[in-house]
């Protein structure tokens, strides 16, 4: 059977994942997503009013044309999970394609309200929900099957194409977290399974691969995030924090400790609203009933009027705006363009780090520069990363024992790492490592 790969996006970037395997005549394509740096640099882009063609010009969403080039039908379109630059394109793209969204609960919800906001296109596909450890017939001779991974954000998996000639584990975005603040640990020994049972192609994020070590547990950022929290339970003033929205396990903390320390906490802004309020409806987390999600603007402003008005020292604001966007509530609050005053003193806790890219480091930069102007102070990087480090994709690559290896997630520079490590491990680049860009297609087998 011949098996190709089409890198379709992702490949040269951090941002706007696509890619498409074709075993026989079926096909199966793994995300589409947003590159949202493409999108800040311009001001007020309202994506969901543009048109496909002119966010493909732009460099926002995945070009992809290229699959005119493979011949057979796409039989579903996976998103690994909820974040946009992996689901962020689906509004644009996948009306093009007669197949199922197929997705886990989590992530199928976030696809429709992207769907439901979408003001350009018609998106019909059906939306199918699949658990992590289910499987789905994909044609007469393959089986697509979720495995349970972590990441910064729950109900993440790995999709898994069975073939008759090997299986293609598509591995982007995954920590190897043991104890979860929520949810499942990774599931390895179904990896090592499949690793026994063979694996003809292993396509991998290579975000942190030249990090040494193991990517910390969520619950060691829970316990950062703990000692900061605990160590502010006398103080009298403002305390606000920040994360980001998508980040359930991290939001269910914040909640948890500024209870501890006596203070009311309330999410602010469309995201936080938007995942948290998912995250409850189907069952992920049981918060407070108490609890105020608010995104609509002029309903936070009335809660930071709140706020001012019953004693600031008394509240937990967990806002949008980690990256400065310009837009979000935290960036709203440095600019003085909100309610809520800050003073000499109160802290701002970024539960985040930047993510490496031009454009948000220098969004950053601006936003912390004018908090740090109206006196704040800030606790910074309290966080733990969604990816591995050089030791988790050790791990994988012990467990997989895969015929061929493609880089995905990163630059061409941002490659570099994760090549040294696997020609290490005796794979040769050309050969079975197969460094590529958007638009290429890699054919395994013939």
């Amino acid at each position: 059977m011949e098996i190709e790969i089409a890198t379709i996006g992702g490949y040269e970037e951090v941002g706007r994942q696509m890619t498409a395997v074709r075993a026989g005549d079926n096909v199966v394509i793994f995300d589409m997503g947003l590159n949202l740096s493409k999108v800040l640099i311009h001001d007020n882009v309202e994506t969901e009013r543009m048109h496909s063609l002119d966010l493909i010009d732009m460099g926002a969403i995945p070009d992809d044309r290229v699959m005119s080039d493979i011949e057979g039908d796409v039989q579903a379109i996976v998103p690994t999970h909820g974040h946009l630059d992996h689901i962020g394109a689906i509004s644009k793209l996948a009306h093009r394609y007669n197949a199922p969204i197929v997705a886990t609960p989590f992530t199928i919800e976030l696809v429709k309200q992207e769907i439901e906001s979408e003001e350009k296109f018609g998106v019909e596909n059906d939306l199918v929900k699949m658990d992590p450890g289910g499987t789905m017939a994909i044609g007469d001779d393959c089986e697509l099957e979720f495995v349970n991974v972590t990441h910064s954000v729950i109900d993440a998996i790995n999709p898994v194409l069975h073939t008759p000639e090997g299986a293609v584990v598509y591995g982007l975005d995954k920590r190897m977290d043991h104890n979860p603040v929520i949810g499942d640990p990774i599931d390895m020994d179904r990896f090592r399974e499949i690793g026994r049972d063979g694996v003809l192609c292993y396509i991998e994020d290579c975000t942190n691969a030249g990090r040494k070590g193991k990517t910390p547990s969520e619950s060691v950022a829970r316990s950062q995030l703990k000692d900061v929290m605990y160590s502010l339970e006398d103080y009298d003033g403002g305390i606000v924090a920040t994360t980001f929205s998508s980040h359930i396990a991290r939001v269910k903390s914040l909640v948890e400790f500024a209870d501890d320390i006596g203070r009311q906490p309330v999410l602010l802004g469309r995201s936080m609203e938007k995942y948290s309020g998912t995250a409850e409806r189907l069952d992920f987390i049981d918060f407070p009933s108490d609890l105020g999600m608010y995104g609509h603007r002029k309903s936070v402003d009335r809660t930071f009027k709140r706020i001012m008005n019953e004693g600031k020292e008394d509240y937990l604001p967990v806002v949008t705006g980690h990256q400065g966007e310009p837009r979000a509530m935290l960036t709203r609050m440095a600019r003085g363009e909100t309610p809520y005053e800050l003073d000499q003193g109160d802290k701002v806790i970024f539960s985040a780090r930047v993510i490496p890219e031009p454009t948000n480091e220098g969004q950053r930069y601006q936003a912390e520069k004018l908090l740090g102007m109206q006196g704040a102070r800030i606790y910074d990087d309290i966080h733990v990363s969604g990816h591995l480090s050089t030791e988790g994709h050790y791990q994988m690559l012990e467990a997989l024992q895969p015929e061929n290896v493609i880089p995905a997630h990163q630059s061409m520079e941002g490659y570099s790492p994760y090549v040294d490590l696997v020609t290490g491990e005796g794979y040769r680049l050309g050969d079975d490592l197969h460094v590529t860009q958007n638009g290429n297609i890699i054919q395994l087998t013939e």
